[in-house]
């Protein structure tokens, strides 16, 4: 019988848990725990002037909100329950703002998370970009293509580690084109909308747990599992859902707490059945959010946010390539 072969561990936003997040330290402290990757979101810089900056992260308000530290202004606004996130668009170097969370933090550059993935004792991380549907997707995907090259080998060094998360489909076309040798996922909660949008486009599903666990959740994993398609879960860092996901075979865990994960690894590799049965799987039945209504409803409010932010869905168009 093969060995049961157990979740890898992503750090959602880094180690977010322990440190503000979208931050090198978080970033570090996942490396540090040995999470296999680490996921960030990044956007196109909006500034004045002929110099364009490099890609910056959005940062999640509620948790790492920031003050500027130089004089600058910004807008704040919301995706509705899709997201839970607020972002801020900066007249200024974002880099140079501290995170309100303690220990204070900088908010990195593109770049830098770059560079920071190109050491040698970090050449094995995954590296999962978070692309917000608020993005221009050329300009985007063109500066992150001039970072990324710029790299020594970076095609057999950096490109492979890479995984492109869209949320939109419009973002499909551009990232092909641009950036070719990237993976690519869907980052949503819909597995139908991940079905009829980007099942031929991407190599992997990143959905939310709740929506993996309903029965159209289920119907999705054995899809995934046929067509040979990687599935990502977020963002998981309770317990039972951490057995459940190892339980459905998923390939990645996103988390914020990575040293809990990877610890309840160690003990499900040791004895997986006296583990599992620790948890009951009956917290599936304990909250709203599990329940196939609510996802209905939270399935609708990331749509049409989604179509706010970046216009209808609409089938990508074909990508001319060369015999």
């Amino acid at each position: 019988m093969a060995a049961r072969v157990l979740p890898e561990c992503w750090g959602h936003r880094g180690a977010s848990a322990a440190f503000p997040e979208n931050t090198l330290a978080s970033f570090e402290a996942a490396m540090r725990d040995g999470a296999e990757g680490i996921e960030r979101r990044a956007r196109e810089p909006r500034r004045h002037g002929a110099h364009v900056p490099r890609p910056i992260a959005r940062t999640h308000y509620r948790r790492t909100r920031t003050h500027p530290g130089e004089a600058g202004t910004f807008l704040v606004f919301t995706l509705p329950l899709s997201t839970h996130t607020c972002l801020k668009q900066w007249a200024g170097d974002m880099e140079h703002t501290l995170t309100i969370r303690e220990p204070k933090q900088a908010i990195p550059t593109f770049e830098q998370t770059i560079e920071l993935l190109m050491r040698p004792e970090n050449r094995h991380v995954q590296f999962n970009v978070d692309v917000k549907p608020h993005n221009d997707p050329d300009r985007l995907f063109k500066l992150m293509h001039t970072i990324i090259s710029a790299q020594d080998e970076w095609e057999t060094t950096l490109a492979p580690r890479i995984l492109l998360g869209l949320w939109h489909p419009k973002f499909i076309e551009p990232a092909t084109r641009v950036l070719p040798t990237l993976r690519r996922a869907h980052i949503g909660m819909n597995p139908r909308i991940a079905r009829q949008y980007f099942w031929n486009s991407c190599e992997s599903f990143s959905l939310d747990f709740c929506s993996l666990s309903t029965g159209e959740g289920e119907k999705f994993r054995k899809e995934c599992k046929a067509a040979g398609k990687k599935l990502l879960v977020w963002t998981v860092n309770k317990r039972e859902e951490m057995i459940e996901a190892s339980r459905w075979g998923v390939d990645v865990i996103l988390t914020d707490v990575t040293s809990v994960w990877l610890q309840l690894r160690q003990q499900l590799q040791a004895d997986f059945e006296k583990t599992s049965k620790s948890n009951s799987r009956l917290f599936l039945w304990t909250r709203p959010t599990y329940y196939y209504p609510a996802r209905l409803l939270a399935w609708y409010q990331l749509h049409s946010s989604l179509e706010r932010a970046a216009g209808k869905f609409s089938a990508p168009p074909l990508v001319m390539t060369h015999a």
